[in-house]
């Protein structure tokens, strides 16, 4: 990830998309474009292809779901592009279709429960160096939606762990939401690896991958 990542802003209502903006900016990123519009979105998406991209959902001219309309159909064309939604309420079909593709570097929060700057700034971070970062929200209804169980053999623990890898959680952070060691952590996630037959050479491609499973985006 380069040391000012590029990052294009999509959100219809002004002040904040100047807030956005100004954020983005005072945490190191250079917001090549701001815009209002999904037409917008796409141009400056296409044109930039920045490192990632913060985009709400609702935008003009529809209002309904433009923004993840907009983000499904040029990371068809740019696969892996990142992208980082924004929402009010979890569009299900629409968030699975996102993660398909299987290249990761994909967001999903909903707005309510950003609660602060670092929390927020972590996230797009995270998608921007190609990781995942969704709501606990997001990941229950899209587990929730599958329609088989690809993960039938992990255990109890290592779907937690999992679910927190999911959430975009490092191996310190998981350790201290499951208080136990670090240590604990590192063989849960082999563990992990090893029951999904995930043999990437990259440990952060092998967590996405992983994550990838557990959402089960490859689920209709």
């Amino acid at each position: 990830m380069p040391a000012r990542p590029r990052c294009v802003v999509a959100e219809d209502q002004y002040l904040l998309r100047d807030g956005l903006t100004h954020l983005l900016t005072a945490h190191g990123f250079d917001v090549v474009e701001a815009v209002g519009t999904g037409p917008e979105l796409e141009r400056a998406l296409r044109s930039h292809r920045p490192d990632v991209s913060v985009v709400d959902v609702r935008m003009p001219p529809t209002l309904t779901d433009e923004g993840l309309q907009v983000s499904l159909a040029v990371r068809r064309d740019i696969p892996g592009l990142p992208i980082l939604v924004l929402s009010q309420h979890v569009e299900q079909l629409y968030a699975r279709e996102l993660l398909a593709d299987g290249a990761g570097a994909i967001g999903y929060l909903l707005k309510d429960r950003v609660f602060n700057a670092d929390q927020f700034i972590d996230a797009v971070r995270r998608v921007a160096g190609g990781g995942t970062a969704m709501d606990p929200e997001v990941i229950a209804k899209l587990v929730a939606g599958n329609a088989s169980d690809p993960l039938a053999a992990l255990t109890p623990r290592e779907r937690e762990v999992l679910e927190l890898m999911a959430e975009g959680c490092s191996n310190a952070a998981i350790a201290g939401r499951l208080h136990f060691s670090e240590g604990a952590v590192g063989k849960h996630t082999a563990n992990i690896f090893a029951k999904l037959g995930i043999v990437a050479s990259d440990d952060t491609n092998r967590r996405v991958l992983a994550v990838l499973a557990y959402l089960g985006s490859g689920e209709s």
